[in-house]
């Protein structure tokens, strides 16, 4: 999917919250990564990591019209996450990582996702998870050797 990202701000300028279907976005998009059930609707993910810095979540609604276009790695939704926190509901708010790293000895993994901090600042955000898929502490570093998108 390396080649998406770079098509994404036109596909979705060609998308309205409350007009564009899930055949319209099914159309721009192609398949989701993952589609979750929520009380607001369905919730299609759109992954560009690990070679991209976004990740998008579109909500369809149950008139089966799209009622959110979000961009979810920011730091709005970065401080959302705190030690504690069940991973599977970090992964449903922020989509798939670009990498997870097992530590066995510690009995860690850390879940890294690329981003850009504006105004054109790339940057990681990881959460480290025990062996009982909880949060144990998150943060953000600069990404090293890579260009923003």
């Amino acid at each position: 999917m390396f080649w998406l990202f770079g098509c994404d701000p036109k596909r979705i300028s060609e998308l309205e919250e409350g007009v564009s279907t899930e055949a319209d976005v099914r159309s721009r998009f192609g398949e989701p990564e993952n589609v979750w059930d929520t009380p607001a609707g369905r919730v299609f993910e759109y992954n560009r990591q690990p070679q991209g810095q976004k990740n998008y979540m579109i909500t369809i609604g149950a008139d089966g019209k799209m009622s959110a276009l979000r961009q979810v790695l920011t730091p709005e939704n970065f401080a959302k996450v705190t030690p504690g926190m069940p991973v599977e509901e970090v992964r449903r708010m922020l989509g798939k990582p670009a990498r997870r790293t097992p530590y066995p000895l510690k009995q860690q993994t850390e879940w890294d996702w690329r981003w850009v901090q504006p105004p054109n600042s790339p940057m990681v955000f990881t959460v480290t998870v025990d062996d009982a898929q909880r949060v144990v502490s998150a943060g953000s570093s600069p990404d090293r050797g890579v260009e923003a998108n």
